[in-house]
């Protein structure tokens, strides 16, 4: 096939050219946009679930129906070891010059402006934070020194200046298991305060399979705050129509078999749906598409996902924390009691507890209940057994 009109675009938060299987989410995503307009409460969401799953994409989509609902919004990625009120200093700097340019002059707009030269002079004492807007700024609000108070300050600042031009504002945070326990802490008390006073902020977010259980621990009403709708593999149907629907565009077909065939190797997982159907239609030379060519194609794809996909977060790892991924690859799929992989690991349960905690910080690996363990990353026990056979 034409390699210039493949339909497929495998990549990190690269929108498929067909976003099937989401629609429950997106519905409800444009419910919370028009009740939080109206003043109605309504639950912020955080989407979770493993990699490649769509997370990001499914984010990006919810910044672009708030942008057609008259929403000012701010996208941004958390980062292992970063700084969250930088990052989200520059985005709300952004979002309140925005408010301003909308009206004549606004105490509101102008009290946010001063919350938050208050909020970035106290937070700039280490050096992170230079940020130049020019006015006073407000004495006693955002100044304490204490994250969860000053940043709920600044975000009801912002709630109120967009009530008072009659607008909204979206915070759209992908990797959100990436903020430490007390950035997080203090996001969840600043959208607590502002669904009370029911200014018009939605907080959206997308992160790993532990963000529940991390945001229970931060602050424990935190369930009743957000949605965590789980993210996971496309149903059988779905997953076909997202492979044989940008094709039929381009007047191809692909045969049952071809479709079947792709959904089984890759489980329905969207990444890797994209990366079995760009790699077929390179390969394929006429329509309608079979699955002899589906199995052509398998090493090559098996191989491009190992040097690359896989292989850069094994690359990552020590020593150590390579042999405890191969303990739990050995189990097979899915969740594993410590205990299991300690015995394949040729370890006690205890001794192995510091490299377990290290490989979930980087998040190669959650816990999905109290003392099992399973892979961040879709078929990730495979590539493990390729790349450290026994």
């Amino acid at each position: 096939m034409d390699e210039v009109r493949n339909p497929y675009g495998p990549g990190a938060g690269t929108p498929p050219p067909a976003l099937v299987g989401r629609e429950a989410e997106l519905r409800a995503f444009e419910i919370k946009l028009e009740r939080a307009k109206l003043g109605r409460p309504a639950k912020s969401l955080i989407a979770t679930g493993l990699r490649g799953v769509g997370k990001t994409v499914l984010l990006n989509r919810f910044v672009e129906i708030a942008e057609r609902a008259g929403y000012r919004n701010a996208f941004m990625e958390a980062s292992d070891g970063g700084n969250f009120p930088a990052l989200l200093a520059t985005h709300i700097r952004r979002l309140i010059f925005e408010l301003d340019r909308l009206g004549a002059l606004s105490e509101r707009v102008k009290r946010a402006m001063r919350v938050f030269r208050s909020f970035t002079g106290r937070f700039s004492l280490d050096g992170t934070l230079s940020f130049s807007i020019d006015v006073d700024p407000e004495r006693g609000e955002g100044d304490s020194g204490d994250l969860s108070a000053d940043l709920t300050a600044l975000m009801v600042s912002v709630g109120d200046a967009a009530k008072d031009r009659r607008t909204a504002v979206l915070f759209a945070i992908d990797e959100l298991q990436y903020l430490s326990a007390v950035e997080l802490s203090a996001l969840i008390m600043a959208v607590h305060r502002t669904t009370q006073l029911a200014l018009p902020i939605v907080v959206v977010g997308a992160g790993l399979p532990q963000m529940p259980a991390l945001a229970g621990e931060a602050k424990s009403y935190s369930e009743r705050l957000f949605d965590f709708p789980l993210i996971g593999e496309l149903a059988p149907a779905d997953a076909r129509r997202a492979v044989a629907e940008p094709a039929a565009m381009e007047g191809v077909e692909f045969t049952r078999g071809a479709l079947d065939a792709i959904v089984g190797i890759t489980h329905g997982y969207p990444y890797f749906l994209q990366e079995w159907a760009y790699h077929v239609w390179n390969r394929a030379d006429r329509s309608p598409i079979d699955a002899d060519v589906v199995q052509a194609v398998t090493p090559r794809v098996l191989d491009h996902l190992d040097r690359s996909f896989f292989r850069v977060r094994f690359e990552r790892c020590t020593a150590t924390q390579k042999k405890y991924l191969r303990a739990m690859a050995e189990l097979g799929p899915g969740a594993h009691r410590s205990g299991e992989i300690a015995d394949v690991y040729g370890a006690k349960v205890t001794s192995l507890a510091p490299i377990r905690a290290q490989l979930i910080s980087q998040g190669l690996i959650y816990s999905p209940l109290h003392g099992d363990t399973a892979f961040t990353v879709p078929l990730f026990d495979e590539f493990m057994k390729r790349t450290m056979p026994r």
